[in-house]
């Protein structure tokens, strides 16, 4: 005998026909619930620089079953660590109310370096995520552009250098070779290597062919090129690591030149060593050269000072401008051409928050943000509008407000609000604004980035943002704008992460 099939009933509910299953005594109804609105990371973090904002913000939204975002959905979302390598902590809003279904974390942090971090999103009644993995590296304080390579400082106080290692100046004991596509036998890195000693540095200055910098307890180390004394080690050996300088002196910061350093003390008390062919020791001696640091005659007490090519020039704490050397092109701006072996006023009475020597001028920033220049100017490295040489200051053309200025075979200078401004010559794009175009006036730098700081090397620039990443623009024949390669860029391009 056959057996009959269950009947099956069709109970209509609004327009649709919904077929329920009746079996012989109880019947059941077959339904599906919609899925729980769920959280995706739709903007999220890739690389991010230690202690910075991440950049872009992280977005994530509420959506469907359908992944079509909830506009209606206003949930709180909050955001956390998941995977956290470095040990570091999440800083900034890290709960915010969505808007039409997304929420938007625009202040987020992570402050410990690591590689492989994840956040995770969650939310009351909603299926929570996770963010694909991504790497925090360290951010740079201070970065300083030399002749063809760079040297950096992480806000943690690590060294890292890159560029041209002919003579030690990246001062690691990483193995480095030559640059690609280069085969020749000259070593360089177009990336940034760590200095060895694994040192704390509160400070670093790329000269022409030797570095030095300043640890966060005074102690002063400089590596590479050495046939002057320009390491202030005793010595004349060049050095692929660092080497600590002689005297047992305290610095408070130090300037790497062409071959030559010199430094301040935390008592004020400026110290130089290295070549000396002109009297930029400043000591009045007549010797070529010492291999350990000698004081700067003239008892003077100074904020800092800046080792140039053949010159040098300091500030006083009171504000007054000092320098000694070379001053064939008027590069002392005491009003004359005669080189001096010891610290010479410069004229016009303004008063400096700061200097920086060149190669054959000088500039300043006055306390109020003015711009002065004064030495050689076939470039227009002065920065007036003109080419003629002054041996007294002439006010940078433009009318912006400096916070400093460095200067190198050219000019630039960041103003109060982070813009970043250069002039002078401009062969390989140092000048950064695209075009390979002499400037006799400040033009700016492209890309509208905000930077805390620049640096002016030999056809090179660097800066760092105030967000920590670090920029270069111009020359790189050796790597020396840190991008893992050779390939120069009139515009700025972003460092590698160390």
């Amino acid at each position: 005998m056959k057996t009959a099939r269950p009947a099956r009933l069709l109970i209509a509910v609004s327009s649709a026909v919904v077929p329920l299953a009746v079996g012989s005594a109880c019947g059941s109804v077959e339904s599906t619930s919609p899925p729980a609105p769920a959280l995706a990371f739709t903007v999220q973090p890739t690389s991010v620089t230690a202690g910075a904002a991440i950049s872009p913000a992280v977005v994530v939204a509420i959506q469907d079953g359908s992944g079509n975002t909830v506009t209606g959905a206003t949930s709180s979302i909050t955001v956390a660590i998941r995977d956290n390598p470095g040990g570091g902590t999440l800083w900034g809003t890290t709960t915010v109310t969505a808007v039409s279904g997304v929420a938007t974390f625009g202040t987020l942090t992570v402050d410990k370096v690591g590689t492989g971090y994840t956040l995770t999103a969650s939310g009351a009644g909603l299926i929570g995520a996770i963010s694909a993995a991504f790497n925090v590296v360290p951010g740079f304080a201070a970065v300083s552009a030399g002749y063809s390579h760079t040297c950096g400082v992480t806000t943690g106080g690590a060294a890292y250098c890159w560029g041209d290692n002919s003579s030690g100046q990246l001062g690691t004991s990483v193995a480095i070779g030559p640059c690609p596509p280069y085969t020749t036998s000259v070593p360089c890195s177009p990336v940034p290597v760590p200095v060895a000693g694994a040192l704390t540095f509160a400070a670093v200055s790329a000269g022409y062919s030797h570095t030095c910098g300043v640890t966060t307890g005074g102690a002063t180390y400089c590596w590479g090129d050495n046939g002057y004394g320009e390491l202030g080690n005793g010595s004349t050996s060049p050095s692929g690591t660092p080497v600590a300088v002689s005297g047992g002196l305290t610095f408070a910061a130090v300037s790497a030149g062409g071959a030559h350093t010199c430094g301040v003390t935390t008592g004020g008390a400026a110290y130089c060593w290295g070549d000396n062919p002109s009297g930029e020791l400043g000591n009045g001696s007549t010797s070529d050269s010492s291999p350990v640091p000698v004081a700067v005659a003239g008892g003077l007490t100074f904020a800092a000072v800046s080792a140039g090519f053949y010159h040098t020039c300091g500030v006083t704490t009171g504000g007054a401008a000092y320098c000694w050397g070379l001053n064939l092109s008027g590069q002392l701006g005491n009003g004359s051409t005669t080189s001096s072996r010891a610290p010479v006023a410069v004229v016009g009475g303004l008063t400096f928050a700061a200097v920086s020597a060149g190669y054959y001028y000088s500039c300043g920033v006055t306390t109020g943000g003015a711009g002065y220049c004064w030495g050689a100017n076939g470039s227009g490295e002065l920065g007036n509008g003109s080419t003629t040489n002054s041996s007294t200051p002439v006010e940078v053309a433009g009318g912006l407000t400096f916070a400093a200025v460095s200067v190198a075979s050219h000019a630039c200078g960041v103003t109060m609000t982070g813009g970043a401004y250069c002039w002078g010559y401009n062969g390989s794009g140092e000048l950064g604004n695209g075009t390979l175009t002499i400037s006799s006036t400040p033009v700016a730098v492209a890309g509208a980035l905000t930077f805390a700081a620049v640096s002016a090397g030999e056809f090179h620039t660097c800066g760092v943002t105030t967000s920590g990443a670090a920029y270069c623009w111009g020359a790189n024949n050796s790597g020396e704008l840190g991008t893992g390669s050779t390939t120069t860029s009139s515009v700025p391009v972003r460092v590698s992460s160390p």
